[in-house]
């Protein structure tokens, strides 16, 4: 039988009325509810928080109460249940739906039409169980929110109230150019609508029947900006319990492969075929980590494992775009921590695996003010960067630093193609950049894509914050220059087993069929002062203008080239060990001169 992923569906009602996919974490039911009354959870874009919502939302809700053994009897929680189960009226907001364009008033009456449009559903969702309607206020939702209350603790039960993306309209409103940071503080800071709203949800909860409250979101910016107003909440982002409450693990990913492939022709079924699939799931997909500790287990992210499999599970093949376009848009996220004071310097240091990011502890306590300063380490920067799920952790350095970097090929191409974007702005560049790029990959021809480099980013990247050893700058050129994850699995550094090839392009297996090679680079630098011929007396002041060829006579760049062929050809043999006869490989060594020249 064909399985049905929810790819896109965060129902859970849905999701089991119609026998979707799905992998049970209803354990953690009860261990929310002796974590705390008031709890926040912290997760990336698209990581699976709304499903987790509508799975609280159908437990608790008390108008579902004979649907319990539907939904939920086969599930952890339905062997075990707590006394809680379906016994609160649940209100669910979801302020991704509040529009956070116009003016200060615009998104505050667009947040006040957004609560009572929920109070509306809810008076008709509940009816046969309440006393009376609901009150509402068409002009200030809070009132409207407080009778909601009201009325409900007239029936002697009590409101669970779920937020969902509770800084979603905040976040893009701080991330607009147009006032984006003045009209962030209007709306947290002082009597702003956000701050207001969560002083009325604390003092709701302080007796008057508002029980228990549930917040999403993906990071602690607004939650910090107005701590005074809701300084009760309890954050249970990085407690181990709930690393994997949302994503799957490895041993998850298997199980769905297994029976994925089960359905598919047997050529699928051989156990080459296997690990190959598992390891382009793992190269574009894996990487997360949100526990407190380095030895939990690395986790997929849910939405790309559900939209491959969504895919693959009908045409049997993976598809040609490995990112779903819905995660593209934190390409913006991570432009927006590039804008920030010393953001460019970090974003384009995350780029860097020899040199991961590191910062002695995550930051989980700190608001817009913070990430304005000028005068700051990386700390705030990189946080945010791991909240929003552009970076993640590795382990820790010998000083017992945190480390960070890229979780996957998905979020490498976000970096990329904002450098890029950056760099290739006029439609001849990007045109030209395809043009000598396809030749390189088709052929493995290194002058149109030398040349181009040297006279378009060479000279753009020479403008720039260079904080950066000499090679890393050309490496990430080529990346930029190269990057094609529809054709090849790239990697800016491959470990080959104690070294290491700068940059890698090893042909996708679902891409072997066409005319496409395999490429391995290595990179080299000199500074000009290294040219000096010493014994005849000749200076370097002279050689910018030398040809290429010229150049690569040099006896200094001779050997640095022959250093890079030396390397190149250890690291031929190991990945020829690894991948065999389909390999078709070419290594190129290159040497980069003063950041100006292109010598190979």
């Amino acid at each position: 039988m064909t399985i049905k992923f929810p790819y896109g569906l965060a129902d859970f009602q849905k999701i089991r009325e119609e026998n979707y996919f799905y992998v049970d974490r209803t354990d953690r039911i009860a261990l929310m509810e002796q974590a705390g009354d008031q709890l926040l959870f912290l997760r990336p874009r698209r990581f699976g928080k709304s499903l987790w919502l509508s799975v609280l939302e159908n437990y608790y809700d008390l108008a579902r109460a004979d649907r319990f053994e539907e939904l939920f009897g086969d599930l952890k929680i339905g062997r075990e249940p707590t006394s809680r189960r379906n016994s609160y009226f649940v209100l669910r907001l979801n302020f991704s739906e509040v529009d956070p364009n116009g003016d200060t008033d615009a998104i505050t009456a667009s947040l006040h039409r957004h609560i009572n449009s929920c109070v509306r559903s809810f008076n008709r969702y509940y009816h046969h169980h309440l006393p009376q309607p609901i009150e509402r206020d068409t002009v200030d939702s809070f009132v409207s929110l407080r009778d909601l209350i009201d009325v409900v603790a007239a029936t002697g039960h009590k409101l669970y109230l779920l937020i969902d993306e509770y800084d979603n309209f905040a976040n893009e409103v701080m991330a607009s150019q147009m006032r984006g940071i003045d009209r962030y503080q209007e709306l947290v800071g002082g009597e702003g609508v956000i701050k207001l709203f969560f002083k009325s949800v604390k003092a709701s909860a302080e007796g008057r029947g508002l029980d228990r409250v549930f917040i999403t979101g993906v990071s602690p910016v607004v939650m910090s900006d107005i701590t005074s107003g809701y300084n009760v909440v309890k954050d249970i982002t990085w407690i181990d319990e709930y690393h994997d409450l949302c994503g799957f693990t490895g041993k998850e990913l298997d199980d769905i492969l297994s029976r994925v492939i089960a359905e598919c022709p047997d050529e699928w079924r051989s156990s080459e075929k296997r690990a190959e699939t598992h390891s382009m799931l793992r190269t574009f997909y894996n990487g997360y980590r949100f526990g407190a500790e380095e030895h939990d287990s690395l986790l997929y992210n849910p939405t790309l494992v559900l939209y491959f499999f969504d895919f693959f599970s009908r045409y049997c093949r993976y598809p040609e775009k490995m990112l779903d376009q819905n995660l593209a848009m934190d390409r913006n996220r991570i432009q927006f921590v590039a804008g920030l004071p010393h953001g460019e310097t970090v974003v384009n240091q995350a780029l860097n695996i020899e040199r991961p990011l590191t910062v002695p502890a995550l930051a989980d306590d700190f608001g817009i003010d913070a990430l304005l300063k000028s005068e700051q380490g990386p700390a705030f920067l990189v946080s945010l960067l791991y909240y929003l799920g552009v970076l993640t952790r590795m382990g820790r350095d010998p000083f017992g630093k945190l480390q960070f970097t890229i979780p996957n090929l998905v979020v490498r191409k976000l970096y990329v193609e904002r450098m890029r974007d950056s760099f290739l702005c006029t439609f001849e560049h990007i045109k030209l950049r395809d043009e000598v790029s396809e030749i390189f990959y088709t052929t493995g021809e290194l002058g149109p894509l030398c040349d181009f480099i040297e006279a378009r980013l060479l000279k753009v990247f020479d403008n720039r914050d260079l904080r950066w050893s000499n090679e890393l700058v050309v490496k990430t050129l080529f990346l930029v220059a190269l990057f094609n994850d529809a054709a090849y699995i790239m990697d800016s550094e491959t470990a080959i087993d104690r070294g290491y090839g700068d940059l890698s392009l090893i042909i996708r297996p679902d891409m072997r069929k066409y005319q496409l090679l395999d490429h391995l680079l290595e990179f080299k630098h000199l500074r000009w002062e290294a040219l000096d011929d010493k014994e005849s007396g000749a200076k370097n002041a002279g050689m910018r203008g030398l040809s290429r060829e010229e150049l690569r006579q040099l006896p200094p760049v001779t050997r640095k080239l022959s250093e890079a062929e030396t390397q190149l050809a250890e690291y031929r043999e190991t990945m020829e060990r690894v991948y065999g006869e389909k390999l078709r490989l070419h290594t190129h060594a290159v040497v980069c001169i003063g950041l100006e020249r292109l010598v190979w």
